[in-house]
This record gives C-alpha cells, sequence and structure tokens, in this order.
C-alpha cells in the first residue's frame, strides 16, 4: 500500500489531501500533489498472473464476490482502523489479525514495504478478501501506477488468479492515529490495484504466500491460516 501526502514511507495507498500511511514496516515516501496526500503501496504477491477484473459496481457482485469499489473501500478502511500499535498491516506475527473484521468477509493485509510472517485463526465458510498492491490517488496516478505492477498469491502450493482494477471510486474512513491515513477523516479517490477474492476455506492449516511490486516497492507476506471445523 502506498500513501500520499505525508505518514509512512514506501506503501502505495490513498492518494488524499491529508497524510496517509499504509501496511506495514518501512518504506519511501513521495511528495504529495496539490490537495493529495502521499501513496503507499499495499501488498501481498509475487510476480504475475492477473486477470482484467469486471466494471465497478456500488453493490456486491455476482456469487458473493464484493465489487471492486465496494471492496476497495471497504478494506481501506478496514486497514484504517486502528493505531500503528494494533494495526493489521503493522503486524509482525498476525497476533492482530482479527482485529475489526467483517461477519462477510475476512480481510488480509499486506506490510508497509517489508516482508512479514503471519499466524492468523479464520473462520470457516468466510470468503477472503486482500490486495496484492493497490493505491489510492487521482486518475493520472492510478494509470501510472498500473504501468508497473505486479503480483501473485499461491494458496496451499497452487497459483490464485488476481483481478485487475484500475479505477473504481473508493472512500476511506479512518481512525484517529491510524498509520494509513493518520486521521479519522474521510477521504474520497480512484482506486487500483491487483486484487484476490476467494472462498471461505475448508478446516484446516492453510499457507498463503502474496507477494507485490510496484516500481521500487516490494512487499509480502506468508501466511498460516487456520480455520477450525465448523468455527
Amino acid at each position: 500500500m502506498r500513501v500520499r501526502g505525508g505518514g509512512r514511507a514506501g506503501l502505495v495507498g490513498v492518494g488524499l489531501a491529508a497524510v496517509l500511511v499504509g501496511c506495514g514496516g518501512g518504506g519511501d515516501t513521495e511528495d504529495a500533489g496539490s490537495g493529495e496526500a502521499s501513496e503507499r503501496a499495499s501488498t501481498a504477491s509475487a510476480s504475475a498472473s492477473a486477470s482484467s477484473s469486471a466494471s465497478a459496481s456500488s453493490s456486491s457482485s455476482e456469487q458473493g464476490r464484493l465489487a471492486p469499489d465496494v471492496l476497495q473501500s471497504r478494506w481501506w478502511s478496514w486497514a484504517a482502523s486502528e493505531p500503528e500499535s494494533t494495526n493489521p498491516v503493522a503486524d509482525e506475527d498476525g497476533g492482530d489479525c482479527a482485529r475489526n473484521q467483517p461477519k462477510d468477509i475476512w480481510f488480509l493485509a499486506g506490510t508497509f514495504g517489508t516482508r512479514a510472517a503471519r499466524s492468523c485463526p479464520v473462520p470457516a465458510g468466510v470468503p477472503l478478501g486482500f490486495p496484492l498492491v493497490n493505491r489510492i490517488g487521482g486518475t493520472a496516478d492510478c494509470v501510472q501506477f498500473m504501468d508497473d505492477v505486479e503480483g501473485s498469491a499461491v494458496l496451499d502450493g497452487k497459483k490464485v488468479q488476481a483481478d485487475v482494477y484500475r479505477d473504481q471510486a473508493v472512500t476511506v474512513e479512518g481512525t484517529a492515529g491510524n498509520p494509513v491515513t493518520g486521521t479519522d477523516e474521510t477521504f474520497e479517490g480512484t482506486g487500483c490495484g491487483l486484487w484476490v477474492q476467494l472462498p471461505g476455506l475448508e478446516s484446516g492449516v492453510h499457507t498463503l504466500k502474496i507477494r507485490g511490486r510496484a516500481a521500487d516497492f516490494a512487499t509480502g507476506v506468508d501466511y498460516t491460516l487456520t480455520v477450525a471445523a465448523g468455527s
């Protein structure tokens, strides 16, 4: 995740009118454009395979998948819902995975530009949603950003296809002191990136390796996901 306008370095995130932070440990900051905040790259996957996404919609899409604008708005708001000490993007071992999770989808986070290994409990039957590389900014920001991104997700040894989201209207609601937006203000921008939505996992232990890159920014997380029977 990368943020424009101040805040933590090295994420591709929200182009806002305030300082933003992203998803994990350090990185490089970029100067904000006029009236926009810093960007961050939040990522979770390695080299390549991504497919075009369906057109944006303001409601859930078919087969229980969230529409691109809804997924991005909800994920960004979730990532901005905790201060840094308990933020799932800054989490090093998975202890904060369950913070503020909604009931209908389970979000996973990348990092602020480092590698992490996390062990997380996941409820049975709940879909997963997460970015490989993502950003919020202006339309031109997303055009430039999407020219040089790649990522991959590998679940239990098998590659997972990603969706390409290029220019959806996104709204982010944050909590004061969070490392993503830095404030409790609401921001709007254009969201883009590589995203994955997965159906609920079966009971047992699963591995998920997510990697991502945007220009000179790269992060990744090795997840161990434990789904309890009948959870």
